[in-house]
């Protein structure tokens, strides 16, 4: 068997049996130990396999991994879950049908999706899995940026600045952040501020949506100054202190009360399908926005 046969039939071997002995290896290929032993060596100083005491094992692919510094969407989509659903209710009763939202993805607006289904909107958003689940239950048109899925916080970001977001305008932009202070909205990755502040700009009015505990988040970096702020939804557990600064800054203030869960409110995973498995890079290209309407 000539050598470059040999090699991609030991790899082959090997990633059907993860490792292998020298011995293994001799049987299965018809070769002798020197030249096992010479392939074994020759393969691994291409970083195709890993060499072992005794023998060989497949080389093991690093996950890849594409993260922001901030918290996971599936460990904060069960935290506080009875606030974020009031206040995903609320905010869904200041949309009006024929408007055009901005619906930036996270937690606490991820919840509106079960609220938003007997709307009639245009929806922009950079959740995927927002994206799906509406257009699964709802007759909502759907705008989705071009960009990068994250999959661990269930965003579409886009370092570019010509972003498809730039051609819509909207009444309304729901978000949620990190954290809530005197110095305004905070966030904990550069890449989200880049991202939402471009989202921001293109809506009129910005509605915070916040559970109390994000008062007393603290984080480097700055979104936008409260005078950006048209409205903060927050639960009955803020201070009246946080809630009387806010409304200093002459920011709007709704306090809910938590409710029960349904089922459906932290349903995540059902219909999810492929859409984490198909990861694709449209950075710098604004015209790759996918417009989405389900049939009447």
């Amino acid at each position: 068997m000539v050598n470059h046969k040999r090699h991609k039939r030991m790899l082959k071997l090997l990633s059907e049996h993860d490792s292998a002995t020298v011995q293994q290896l001799m049987e299965w290929l018809s070769a002798s130990a020197a030249t096992v032993r010479r392939d074994i060596g020759w393969l691994a100083a291409k970083n195709q396999l890993t060499r072992t005491r005794g023998g060989a094992q497949k080389l093991q692919q690093k996950k890849r991994s594409f993260t922001l510094s901030s918290e996971t969407f599936q460990s904060n989509i069960q935290n506080r879950a009875a606030e974020k659903r009031a206040i995903a209710r609320y905010a869904c009763t200041l949309c009006k049908d024929g408007e055009t939202i901005i619906i930036n993805g996270g937690t606490t607006t991820y919840m509106m999706v079960e609220f938003l289904v007997e709307k009639q909107l245009k929806i922009l958003t950079n959740s995927f899995l927002m994206a799906e689940r509406l257009l699964s239950t709802s007759d909502n048109e759907i705008i989705l940026p071009g960009g990068k899925v994250y999959r661990e916080q269930n965003v579409i970001l886009s370092p570019f600045e010509n972003d498809i977001a730039q051609h819509h305008y909207a009444a309304k932009m729901f978000m949620g952040v990190y954290g809530l202070s005197i110095l305004g909205l905070m966030e904990a990755d550069p890449l989200l501020i880049q991202a939402e502040k471009r989202l921001i700009s293109q809506a009129e009015e910005l509605i915070v949506l916040v559970d109390s505990s994000k008062f007393a988040h603290k984080a480097g970096l700055i979104l936008c100054g409260l005078n950006r702020v048209s409205c903060v939804i927050t639960d009955t557990g803020a201070s009246d202190s946080a809630v009387q600064l806010l409304e200093q800054y002459g920011v709007k203030v709704v306090t809910v009360e938590p409710e029960a869960l349904s089922v459906d409110s932290l349903d995540v995973d059902e219909g999810r399908g492929d859409l984490l498995d198909q990861e694709e890079d449209r950075e710098g290209h604004a015209d790759t926005g996918l417009h989405f309407k389900l049939a009447a």
